[in-house]
């Protein structure tokens, strides 16, 4: 119950959270056809949403994504499809109208969770020769996110494949001085490496 109400005062909470149940059980009767009090089960101690985790987004995306990014190195054509599916059920940030902590928790979790899925994509991407068609996104990405390397990475490989190498070189500048500006830290091994092969035009990053 302190989930739900935080620090907000109220008179009787059981009685409160049961007028809740009853309009989220017909709520839930009208979109799905399903009886309200099979959907919200009551159980010892309170109540259960009890569905196939199928028809939530959530629990989709993340079936989704975890299937495409252990397909990224093997069969890199079946992970774009995953991963793009798994990426257009997003709407916007996740649980954006719920306050409390658990659900903050949560939505960071998934959060992180779709950046892994962006770059899991890209790699499969990079891996079929789509490197044009993901500069755009990952100049996005990595102005975005500037500390996460990967998507640093990943636009110096496919600027380098397209021909550009200057560029790819002053993206890893770039990157490396916001770090040392925000963070006080250097690009990590796997990025100055990278940056190493194109300088010498490693034959390697194709």
């Amino acid at each position: 119950m302190d989930e739900l109400w935080l620090d907000k005062p109220i008179g009787n909470a059981r009685n409160a959270l049961q007028a809740n149940i009853v309009r989220l059980r017909k709520f839930l009767e009208r979109r799905t056809g399903r009886a309200g009090d099979e959907l919200v089960r009551t159980v010892q101690g309170g109540y259960r949403l009890d569905v196939d985790p199928q028809t939530v987004d959530a629990e989709r995306f993340v079936a989704l994504a975890e299937r495409g990014g252990e397909l990224v190195d093997s069969h890199p054509e079946q992970a774009v499809v995953l991963l793009e599916r798994a990426l257009r059920l997003w709407r916007g940030p996740a649980l954006l109208d719920t306050d409390t902590l658990r659900c903050r928790l949560e939505a960071v979790r998934l959060d992180e969770r779709r950046l892994t899925a962006q770059e899991d994509l890209i790699t499969a991407k990079l891996a079929i020769g789509q490197e044009r068609a993901v500069v755009s996104e990952l100049r996005r990405l990595t102005a975005e996110y500037p500390e996460r390397e990967r998507f640093s990475g990943q636009l110096m490989v496919a600027l380098y494949r397209n021909g550009r190498q200057t560029e790819a070189v002053n993206v890893f500048h770039r990157t490396r001085q916001r770090l040392v500006r925000d963070l006080g830290l250097e690009p990590g091994r796997e990025l100055r490496k990278l940056y190493e092969s194109i300088l010498i035009q490693d034959q390697v990053l194709g």
